[in-house]
C-alpha cells in the first residue's frame, strides 16, 4: 500500500497496459525484422514503451485495431506472397489497423457528441457509455 492509501493500478488498467506492451512489442519486433538486426533492440524497446503508454491511457480499441490489422495483414501476405513475406504484411497491416482504429474512434466520438447534443447530456457521459 502506498502512502496515499490507494492500492495501486486497477486490474483493468493493468490488463490494458500488458495488452499494449504485447501488441506494440510485437509490432516493434516486426519493424526490427524488416529494418535489420542492428535496429531490432531499439524498435522493440520503442514498441514496448509506446504500448505501455497507450495501454495506460486506455487505448484498448486502438490496440485491438492494430492487433487485427497485424493478423489480417500477415495472413494476406502469406496467402499472396508466401511465408517469407509474412512480416512485411503484418507490419503493413498493423500500420493500416492503427490508422483505421484512429479514424473509427474519431467517428464514434463525433457520433457520441451528436447523441449528447440531441439528448441534452454531456459529451463525456455519452462518450464513456459508448466505450463500454
Amino acid at each position: 500500500m502506498t502512502e496515499s492509501g490507494d492500492r495501486g493500478l486497477p486490474a483493468r488498467k493493468l490488463v490494458d497496459i500488458v495488452f499494449g506492451v504485447v501488441v506494440m512489442g510485437t509490432v516493434g519486433t516486426l519493424i526490427g525484422l524488416i529494418m535489420g538486426s542492428e535496429f531490432m533492440p531499439p524498435a522493440i524497446g520503442i514498441g514496448l514503451v509506446m504500448g505501455g503508454v497507450v495501454g495506460f491511457l486506455g487505448g484498448r480499441r486502438f490496440l485491438i485495431s492494430i492487433l487485427v490489422g497485424t493478423v489480417l495483414g500477415g495472413a494476406l501476405a502469406w496467402l499472396l506472397a508466401g511465408p517469407e513475406r509474412i512480416s512485411y504484411g503484418a507490419g503493413a497491416g498493423a500500420a493500416m489497423g492503427g490508422f483505421l482504429g484512429v479514424q473509427v474512434s474519431m467517428l464514434l466520438d463525433m457520433r457520441a457528441a451528436r447523441k449528447a447534443e440531441a439528448a441534452g447530456a454531456s459529451v463525456e457521459e455519452v462518450a464513456q457509455d459508448a466505450r463500454r
